[in-house]
């Protein structure tokens, strides 16, 4: 059953939907005790036909619902784990050396494991585990064979540090025009060499810039943002602006510390996560299908000659060509 919200802005409807939906939901002790009163009533090849269920099912059933004197939660399910389960017949010496290759190489995988304890069972002459029972092992230990690293506070007392958290956009955050860049960088190879086009817009307004640069390091990612954006923080009079982009380590270091410079927010998108930075996804497509792969040489040959040609598409992009996702009308260049 599927739940639709037709009035999301009444408050309250939600809760009240969700409680008539679970309504519906018959849970699995009531739908056996509403078999036995059908059984009850019409017998039993009625009830075996009706609901497909055995003569030892029901007597199993029955049994349990009277034995308890009719409390219907014995009807529940009972556990169906087997009596007796196999048990791990890997040496105890082999799991303790599994803990110490994690404590000397933390948190390492189970693949890189399975080789780095190779040597050592076929020193003691055991089988080596194979990955998949290595990675049963270290999920079956209480603490999961992990260490993480430590920190000593002012008050000289041990704690595990805390890994930094990345700023990420809001939901509903809601923006005017200019006020919020995405960003992100287009990879082109050609001959193992590799090109990148630095690309950025305003998803409220489509307004979108573009320079290629010759390696997506992070100095050369803020120094390109830094000319583009400075054309536009002059046109919007300093004012505080919001960037997003992706997880990339062209986005980090020089790039990053540049934004904290100028006061910038840096929203950061979640990994593999592409569809929160939808509309520089999509304006990647149209320079790639518009501009790009019909300049490519130029893009290997003379990087500032692309540049050049690149800036020109770049004013028809904004000031001519419409958009459909502005119902065809022309983009605008800030005042």
């Amino acid at each position: 059953m599927q739940i639709k919200y037709t009035l999301p802005g009444l408050e309250g409807y939600k809760r009240l939907e969700r409680i008539y939906y679970n309504s519906l939901m018959i849970s699995e002790e009531a739908r056996r005790k509403k078999i036995l009163d059908f059984w009850k009533k019409y017998g039993l090849e009625a009830t075996k036909e009706a609901f497909g269920v055995s003569r030892r099912t029901l007597f199993r059933w029955k049994k349990s619902f009277n034995d308890a004197n009719g409390d219907i939660k014995a009807l529940n399910p009972k556990s169906r784990k087997p009596k007796r389960v196999r048990e791990s017949n890997v040496p105890l010496e082999v799991i303790k050396e599994i803990k110490r290759l994690r404590k000397v190489y933390p948190n390492i995988g189970k693949a890189k494991l399975y080789h780095l304890l190779k040597p050592f069972c076929e020193a003691k002459g055991v089988k080596t585990p194979s990955e998949s029972t290595i990675g049963r092992i270290i999920a079956k230990a209480p603490d999961k064979m992990r260490i993480f690293p430590y920190r000593i506070d002012t008050k000289g007392r041990v704690k595990p540090k805390k890994k930094k958290q990345k700023n990420r956009k809001p939901k509903n955050l809601k923006s005017k025009p200019f006020e919020l860049w995405a960003v992100d960088t287009i990879q082109i190879v050609s001959n193992g060499i590799k090109r990148y086009i630095l690309t950025m817009i305003d998803p409220l307004t489509r307004i979108a810039f573009a320079v290629a640069i010759p390696s997506k390091r992070a100095k050369h990612t803020a120094y390109a943002f830094e000319a583009l954006i400075d054309g536009i923080t002059s046109i919007k009079q300093k004012r505080k602006l919001a960037i997003l982009s992706d997880n990339g380590s062209e986005f980090k270091k020089e790039f990053d510390a540049l934004l904290e410079q100028k006061g910038f927010t840096h929203y950061w998108t979640y990994p593999k996560g592409p569809q929160m930075n939808a509309h520089n996804e999509r304006f990647n497509i149209t320079i790639q299908e518009q501009f790009i792969q019909y300049y490519e040489d130029v893009l290997f040959t003379d990087l500032q000659e692309f540049n050049k040609k690149l800036a020109k598409w770049l004013i028809d992009y904004n000031t001519k060509i419409p958009h459909y996702s502005l119902n065809l009308i022309l983009g605008t260049i800030p005042p």
